[in-house]
């Protein structure tokens, strides 16, 4: 069974809710954990039949007189980034869970799923004047502090993407897998452009629009003093007045966020608050062969 935002809500801990939804998305996609292989020896294992004869350790059995097959620690053949918008915007949630509480989950999912099979996960909390990041890693001891930096991540400040991808193309040292997690409301024009632009350096960018259900349902009717959650702006306004056109607006800033994610070539996924978050892990991967 699927895992609902209401399911979610309910569950004690960022590392309990990730665990969850890892367990139905690896249900959905039907995969098991493989042992990989590099160049750097990790441990020592009795041999069993099937085992690489070439692994054998002839030291260990000139002294155990035992057969020990060497294991190798899985040399990484990606690094990925999880980048996710800690903006005040972000706090906002009616269904259970807030937009940063689906972009904080989805996030460690995809660390667990990409230290699971071996490759290098890390994170970028970020925010105007904020960049707190956890360097990608492939040791299984990582983890815990991706998703401790993700546990520790508080809604704050304005929305600052422009600066996120410039300091990204600086610090990405080759192709990277760079997974963003926000609502996009950023003022200035060029956010969502310069983020994109990590594309045509080679990286892999896979963009999580997320939205509230009151978002695009506008669900107000009484007059309504509506507060700004990245600074101190207010606006009274009657709700009956405005919902058609707040909703063709609202509608054309997601069509047009999709349209250049598309145009540019990289994963657009658009993430509801109150659905089912290892479905939409699943439609991504799905679309990727059910590989990152």
């Amino acid at each position: 069974m699927l895992l609902d935002a209401a399911t979610l809500s309910r569950i004690a801990g960022l590392k309990l809710r990730a665990r969850a939804v890892v367990e139905g998305v690896l249900s959905g996609l039907h995969k098991s954990p493989s042992q990989g292989q590099s160049v750097e020896f990790a441990e020592h294992k009795e041999y069993a039949p099937g085992d690489e004869l070439r692994h054998l350790d002839w030291k260990a059995y000139g002294k155990f007189d035992k057969f020990y097959v060497k294991r190798f620690e899985h040399e990484t053949n990606l690094r990925a980034v999880m980048v996710v918008d800690t903006s005040g915007s972000m706090g906002f949630g009616t269904s259970g869970l807030s937009k940063l509480d689906v972009g904080r989950v989805m996030a460690a999912t995809l660390a667990h799923l990409l230290i699971r099979q071996q490759d290098a996960a890390g994170v970028a909390l970020v925010a105007q004047g904020r960049f707190a990041e956890i360097p990608p890693r492939s040791t299984a001891g990582h983890l815990g502090a991706v998703l401790e930096a993700l546990e520790s991540a508080t809604p704050h400040g304005l929305t600052d993407l422009a600066l996120t991808a410039d300091t990204l193309a600086e610090k990405l040292p080759r192709r990277s897998l760079v997974c963003v997690f926000s609502d996009f409301f950023d003022e200035r024009q060029d956010a969502l452009k310069r983020i994109l632009a990590l594309r045509s350096r080679k990286h892999d960018v896979a963009v999580f629009h997320l939205v509230d259900k009151a978002e695009l349902e506008f669900p107000f009717d009484d007059p309504t003093l509506f507060l700004s959650m990245e600074d101190d702006r207010r606006v009274e306004v009657n709700p009956r007045e405005i919902r058609e056109s707040y909703l063709e607006e609202f509608n054309r800033f997601l069509e047009s966020t999709r349209d250049a994610c598309r145009a540019a070539d990289c994963d657009y996924e658009r993430v509801r608050t109150d659905e089912p978050i290892d479905e939409v892990l699943l439609r991504f991967l799905g679309r990727r062969g059910g590989k990152l």
